[in-house]
C-alpha cells in the first residue's frame, strides 16, 4: 500500500506543480505525523526526513540506528544516515535538486495535514538557515488531502468490507433487544459481537458504539449511559469497525413500539421521512467539482424547510484509515471548519452523509451512510437505511 500511495503522491506533485514534498518525523512512538503510515509504513527515533520529488526520486535521511529498518522497506532510492547533524546531507539533497516549492505538513484547518510539530518546524528552519529554502516552504495540505482522500481500488475494497461487517452486526441487533436493557447494555452487546468477529473499533471504544435513546439531546460523541430503552423511544446507534486498517462509520435509527402499536407515530415517521429525503437530495447532488458547502446546504435547507431545527454539525466527513479523515468536508460556512467546506470534491473520495433531526418527545433520528464520489455522481458503499426500523420488546 505504501508503494501505491507514494506513486500517487508523485502524480499529485505534478498536478499541483510542487517540486518536493518533505515529511519530517521523530520519536514516532510519542507523536507522529499521521501521513507516515501512508508513505513510510514505519516509525523513527531521531529527526528524519523523507523527500518525494516531482521527478519521481525518493530519498530518506534518518538517524544512524534507523537506517536498516527504513532501507528494508524498499520504498526509497537512497537511504542515508547521519550521526551528529543532518544539516550537511539535507542541504546537499536540496541543493542538488533546487526545488522551487517545498511542501511540508502543516495546515490551520485539516488535522490530517498538520503532522509537522512546531518543534520540528523550528528545527527545520535552523537546519536551512542561511539558505534560500525557507522562503520556498509551502503547506502540503492539498497534497495530503488528495493522498488520504482519493481512494484506490484496494482501499475501496477494504472500506466496503468494513461497512459490510458493521451491517452484519446491525442486522442481528433487533434480536438482542430485551426488556429493561440500557444504552450501555446494548453497547456491550455490540462490542461483544465485534470482538467475536476479531475486529477493532473504528474510534475510542468508550463511544464506539454510541447509543442514544429517548427524548434527550446529548451530544453525539459521548458514551452510552444507564438510560433504559423503552417503548415509545426513538433510539440510534453510531458504530464502525476496522478492516485491514480502514474504517466504517454508520448510524442507524430504530423506534420501539408501544403496546398496541403496529407502526411508529406520525411525528416519528414524518421526522424519519424528512431525514431520509435530505440524505437522498444530498446524495443526488454529489459529483466531482462541487463544494462540500453546497451539498450541506441542500440537506440543511430541506430539513429547515420542513419545520425542524438545523443539525448542529457538518453533514459529512471523509472516511479512510480513520473515521474522520481527509480534507474536504460536507459542511456549512462556520469558522470552526475553516476553508474545508469550500474545497471541490474529487472522484474516489469517500464521505459520510449524516444529518440528524430531533423529534420532540421521542428522541433523535439520525442515519449515517458512506458514499464514494464517482465520475459523474456517487455510489453507496453499503446498503442504505430507507425505512425506520421497528422493534417490539414486550415491555
Amino acid at each position: 500500500m505504501e508503494k501505491e500511495k507514494i506513486a500517487q503522491a508523485i502524480e499529485i506533485l505534478h498536478e499541483l506543480d510542487i517540486d518536493l514534498w518533505m515529511v519530517i518525523d521523530r520519536e514516532s512512538g510519542l507523536i507522529s505525523d499521521p501521513v507516515m503510515d501512508y508513505v513510510v509504513g514505519s516509525g523513527v527515533t531521531w529527526l528524519s526526513f523523507f523527500l518525494f520529488f516531482k521527478n519521481g526520486e525518493k530519498h530518506a535521511l534518518v538517524g544512524n540506528l534507523d537506517i536498516e529498518k527504513i532501507r528494508r522497506t524498499g520504498l526509497f532510492d537512497t537511504v542515508s544516515a547521519y550521526k551528529g547533524s543532518p544539516r550537511t546531507d539535507l542541504l546537499e539533497l536540496l541543493n542538488h535538486h533546487n526545488p522551487a516549492k517545498i511542501a511540508i505538513d502543516y495546515s490551520p484547518d485539516s488535522a490530517a495535514a498538520d503532522g509537522l510539530t512546531h518543534g520540528n518546524y523550528l528545527k527545520l528552519l535552523e537546519l536551512l538557515q542561511d539558505s534560500e529554502f525557507p522562503a520556498r516552504l509551502v503547506s502540503a495540505e492539498n497534497v495530503i488531502a488528495k493522498i488520504r482522500g482519493k481512494k484506490s481500488t484496494e482501499e475501496l475494497r477494504r472500506l466496503k468490507l468494513a461497512c459490510q461487517k458493521t451491517l452484519e452486526i446491525y442486522g442481528r441487533l433487533g434480536q438482542a433487544i430485551r426488556p429493561g436493557m440500557s444504552e450501555k447494555d446494548l453497547a456491550d452487546w455490540i462490542t461483544a459481537e465485534r470482538e467475536k468477529m476479531g475486529l477493532a473499533a473504528a474510534w475510542e471504544v468508550s463511544s464506539c458504539p454510541a447509543v442514544f435513546s429517548g427524548p434527550q439531546e446529548i451530544g453525539a460523541h459521548s458514551a452510552p449511559t444507564a438510560n433504559i430503552l423503552k417503548p415509545g423511544h426513538v433510539f440510534n446507534v453510531d458504530f464502525g469497525v476496522v478492516v485491514d486498517k480502514y474504517c466504517s462509520d454508520l448510524q442507524r435509527t430504530w423506534y420501539i413500539l408501544r403496546p398496541g402499536e403496529k407502526e411508529a407515530p406520525p411525528d416519528v415517521q414524518k421526522g424519519f421521512t424528512v431525514l431520509i429525503e435530505s440524505i437522498r437530495l444530498a446524495f443526488a447532488a454529489l459529483k466531482p467539482g462541487v463544494r462540500g458547502l453546497d451539498i450541506d446546504q441542500i440537506a440543511r435547507g430541506y430539513i429547515v424547510s420542513q419545520g425542524y431545527e438545523e443539525y448542529p454539525h457538518a453533514l459529512g466527513h471523509q472516511v479512510g484509515r480513520y473515521a474522520h479523515d481527509g480534507g474536504a468536508l460536507l459542511a456549512p460556512d462556520w469558522e470552526r471548519y475553516g476553508k474545508l467546506p469550500f474545497m471541490p470534491l474529487e472522484k474516489d473520495q469517500v464521505f459520510t452523509i449524516e444529518p440528524r433531526i430531533y423529534i420532540k418527545d421521542f428522541g433523535v433520528a439520525t442515519v449515517e451512510e458512506m458514499v464514494v464520489i464517482s465520475a459523474e455522481g456517487a455510489e453507496y458503499l453499503s446498503q442504505p437505511q430507507r425505512e425506520l426500523y421497528l422493534l417490539k420488546t414486550n415491555q
